[in-house]
């Protein structure tokens, strides 16, 4: 058999040919990105555990959180681009913001420092990106001078607001838990080293020792710790044989059983328990609260637009199972609105090495 030679033109046509389909062949096909998971809705309970766990990823990327409780999502205020892919692939909505979370604590420090007038509070306001400085009408002409001039010197991180009503712990002689000067309303029954306690309000501990079930009656329980001001939680040692169940009066026949403690979220929808007006809801409206009682400033609370009246202080704040907060004080009332700060809960149970039960 004779060895055929390919003519020159077609040899450079095949050639030619080869090449290309070698170039295809070898060209790696183009990368399909993979798409962004969208916002998936959420509880609060479980916004308030994702807002923990971003926080801690994106540090000083993020300026709060808060949880939409008409979508059901978690919106979080970050920085940049980057930061907002983060917080997209972890199932939340990002919301690019001016006022990193390191200036709005500065902030706050700023008007502890220069501003700690009583009848007056300021609270994170994620949802504005600002601090939300509010002035009860104790607070006279020259005081207010100096708080907005104070406001001011902050630049548009912080805004001023009035309130009609006076801030006050919300304490009272009636009923509930009951002390010789003093009532309050118990807030979660808790366990240490094994031995029932309950926890309440700490001004509610300041002013009473021995507390009973009824008006003049038997003592029941003894407070054990308290702590006001500064933070408002106080440890109260049941003396007496009393049923104490992990549960929440709701003033209609039923209870609500409690099984966890949780940080709030800005947003979240939430109830409130107390012995002077039965069961209000609302929402939480700020976090790290400071309050300017005239008895002193409290720090570190749960704001919300929940009503309160004196003898609700250290009543349960709560969304189903989980405990929020401890009732400390507020403005106005149930039959005109108001609004109410609360001590976190989780922070009250590590200072005293409890557990709910």
């Amino acid at each position: 058999m004779k060895n055929r030679r390919m003519p020159a033109r077609r040899a450079a046509l095949f050639g030619a040919a080869a090449a290309a389909l070698m170039a295809v062949t070898l060209t790696p096909p183009p990368a399909i990105a993979s798409p962004t998971p969208a916002p998936h809705p959420v509880s609060a309970v479980q916004a308030a555990h994702l807002a923990t766990t971003l926080a801690a990823k994106l540090k000083g990327a993020a300026a709060g959180s808060y949880y939409d409780a008409t979508t059901h999502r978690l919106v979080v205020n970050v920085l940049d681009d980057g930061s907002a892919a983060t917080v997209r692939e972890a199932g939340a909505v990002p919301k690019l913001v001016r006022n990193p979370q390191a200036r709005l604590d500065a902030d706050r420090e700023a008007l502890n420092a220069e501003a700690a007038i009583p009848g007056t509070a300021w609270a994170d306001d994620p949802r504005v990106n600002q601090v939300v400085v509010t002035a009860d009408p104790t607070v006279s002409d020259a005081d207010m001078a100096k708080l907005t001039a104070v406001a001011r010197s902050l630049g548009d991180a912080v805004t001023v607001r009035r309130t009609s009503a006076k801030f006050r712990p919300l304490i009272e002689g009636g009923d509930a838990i009951w002390g010789s000067t003093a009532r309050c309303s118990l807030g979660f029954n808790v366990v240490r080293g094994g031995q029932p306690y309950f926890l309440t309000a700490g001004h509610c501990g300041n002013a009473v020792s021995s507390w009973s079930a009824t008006q003049n009656g038997p003592q029941i329980a003894a407070t054990a710790a308290s702590t006001f001001p500064g933070h408002d939680y106080s440890l109260v040692r049941y003396t007496g044989v009393v049923d104490h169940p992990s549960a929440v009066n709701l003033y209609n026949g039923g209870t609500q059983s409690i099984s966890k403690a949780a940080d709030a979220i800005t947003g979240e929808a939430v109830r409130r328990s107390g012995s002077t007006t039965g069961v209000h809801s609302g929402h939480v409206t700020g976090l790290n609260a400071t309050v300017n009682y005239s008895e002193g400033q409290v720090n570190g609370l749960i704001q919300t637009d929940v009503c309160a009246e004196p003898g609700d202080s250290g009543g349960p704040l709560f969304d189903g199972a989980t405990a929020l907060g401890l009732t400390s004080g507020g403005s106005g009332d149930c039959t005109s609105g108001g609004e109410t700060f609360y001590q976190p809960v989780p922070q009250a149970l590590q200072a005293y090495g409890a557990q709910l039960g």
